[in-house]
């Protein structure tokens, strides 16, 4: 049967990376072969969030997914909030989610809401009440559930299960009209109590709720479950291929059961496994916990997997497509290693990030033979690894800022950085030998005295002289001050989710360090939110959307290297 997926929008719109794909998934196998067949003549996904919480990762897969068909197949993907429950939706989430779709790069065909459906979804439930296989039910939420049975033993059948289709239909107007409390009746689908699959066992189709909702305001007075409101909007919307992630496989027999009793367009339900990933957790109950216990400071703390947080962090969306492309779709439940997703981060960003310099535990260094009161303009590379970058004019002075571990006052043998006598280059600058250094009464180091060697200049040097190690600098006088903050994992844990007692006991009391006073490069003054860098030897660091000209915010979007991954090599 082909689906009428008339528009006033052409295909899906997304990155051209989709439409260039040529591997195949299990689900791509199933498209392939209903076209092919002429079962549709073309296909029609959507991505369905709820409207109660932000995007995470686990939603931009699924995103990544649905959009991703329709863009391979020339098809079409509909946006569609499933808002079924006030209580617990906000107009807010519904803003935060298509903003998180625009910026991982994709376009919806429709922007449609279950709300649209509500009339047509009661008028459903009215058709069912009259071929008598829907109820209202009298019996306290407590009630239904000690008569559901178990896997081992039927249900027994509610009292009220025997109504007359003219009682049912006239209970059923009477909850729309607001005449009952909250919890004082249900509409319930008529199936069978013994069923062996227990969601079958006669399900909630509507419940009162006198909750002010987003879209109707107070029209209604009664919600359908979402079970119930799912199934039939992919069927009004004409939906060939609804994906679900696998917690649905057993609701899949209950949507069936309504779309041939209601005799309408057969979607149909294919799962795939969600998205799992280490050191963090998925549910947005967990994560609604973590912002309103205020142990972040909100659903786009850079420490969170909402897509709005890792966006403040400074992944990149095209980052975020390839390790949804790089780990795939499975059948199975499996955990993906955040790793794998710093290591998407870290690639694409080593290709747009500009180097730059920033000294995060700054010791003076004085040049003492370098004239005093001059300033040098000296031409550094901002990305090797692109040519069209360009270069940008950093100042050298007598004073610079460095790191305090690029000295050692007692240097072990293969220490390639700074003590008394031995010699590294200043990054784009000259060669600078210690000579002596100062310390406070404490015995902190205050000032580290060098030599340079003026015949060293970088890209015109002439001294003859080869050093084993580079350090980074700022110039004292011109520098500017910045506060960094460097974020690392969430949870020290690898699965807190699955650790006893409660997840929140393994958040790692170190997953954000705030340096209040960070000297970087006078060229950082400039730079806008949300623009990326790679701080020299540090890190990818960008600026974070609390940043003002007057207080820079620079967040670390992630390190050099997996230093976690060699933490857990020792293990």
């Amino acid at each position: 049967m082909s689906a009428d997926t008339t528009s006033s929008k052409g295909p899906a719109e997304g990155p051209e990376e989709y439409k260039e794909s040529t591997t195949r998934n299990f689900l791509e196998e199933i498209i392939e072969q209903h076209l092919s067949e002429g079962r549709y003549d073309q296909i029609h996904t959507r991505f369905p969030p709820e409207p109660n919480g932000y995007l995470h990762i686990g939603h931009a897969s699924s995103i990544h997914l649905n959009f991703g068909l329709a863009l391979k197949y020339n098809g079409k993907c509909n946006l569609r909030f499933d808002d079924t429950n006030p209580v617990t939706e906000e107009t807010e989430y519904v803003e935060s989610i298509k903003n998180d779709i625009k910026w991982l790069g994709f376009t919806w065909d429709e922007e449609l809401y279950t709300s649209d459906y509500f009339e047509q979804l009661y008028g459903f439930a009215v058709k069912l009440i009259n071929k008598g296989v829907a109820y209202v039910d009298d019996s306290t939420v407590e009630e239904i559930a000690a008569t559901k049975g178990s896997t081992h033993e039927p249900g027994r059948n509610s009292p009220h299960r025997d109504r007359s289709v003219e009682e049912n239909l006239r209970l059923f107007q009477e909850m729309r009209d607001g005449k009952y409390k909250d919890g004082e009746k249900v509409l319930r689908a008529k199936i069978d109590m013994a069923h062996p699959n227990l969601l079958m066992r006669d399900p909630l189709m509507y419940r009162i709720k006198h909750a002010h909702h987003h879209r109707t305001g107070d029209k209604w007075s009664i919600y359908p479950m979402y079970d119930f409101a799912h199934g039939q909007s992919d069927s009004i919307e004409h939906i060939t291929h609804s994906i679900c992630t696998l917690e649905f496989i057993h609701h899949r027999p209950l949507y069936d059961w309504f779309i041939e009793q209601l005799e309408i367009y057969p979607s149909k339900q294919y799962e795939f496994a969600r998205r799992n990933m280490s050191y963090t957790v998925m549910s947005k109950r967990k994560l609604l916990q973590l912002v309103n216990d205020n142990h972040v400071s909100g659903w786009d703390d850079p420490r969170m997997p909402t897509v709005s947080g890792m966006r403040r962090r400074g992944y990149t969306a095209e980052a975020i497509r390839n390790f949804c492309d790089m780990t795939g779709i499975a059948k199975r439940e499996n955990v993906v290693d955040l790793g794998v997703l710093e290591f998407c981060v870290r690639e694409h960003l080593n290709k747009v990030a500009n180097r730059v310099m920033a000294v995060l535990d700054p010791v003076k260094l004085i040049v003492t033979n370098y004239p005093e009161g001059q300033t040098e303009e000296l031409e550094i590379d901002n990305n090797p690894e692109d040519e069209s970058a360009g270069k940008r004019v950093m100042p050298f002075s007598k004073e610079l800022w460095i790191e305090r571990e690029d000295f050692m006052e007692n240097p072990p043998k293969k220490f390639f950085r700074l003590g008394v006598g031995l010699m590294v280059r200043l990054k784009g600058a000259y060669i600078v030998k210690c000579e002596d250094f100062k310390k406070d009464a404490a015995g902190n180091i205050t000032e580290i005295h060098c030599t340079y060697i003026p015949e060293s200049r970088s890209g015109n040097d002439t001294s003859g002289i080869n050093v084993k190690g580079t350090i980074h600098w700022v110039s004292v006088p011109h520098a500017k001050t910045a506060e960094v903050r460097l974020y690392d994992r969430l949870f020290r844990v690898e699965n807190p989710s699955s650790e006893d007692g409660d997840f929140k006991d393994y958040i790692n009391p170190k997953s954000m360090e705030v340096l209040p006073n960070v000297y970087i490069e006078p060229a950082l003054a400039s730079a806008s939110s949300g623009e990326h860098f790679q701080f020299l030897r540090k890190g990818y660091f960008c600026v974070d959307t609390e940043s003002t000209p007057e207080k820079l915010v620079f967040n670390r979007t992630v390190t050099l290297k997996d230093a976690w991954a060699k933490e857990r090599n020792k293990g």
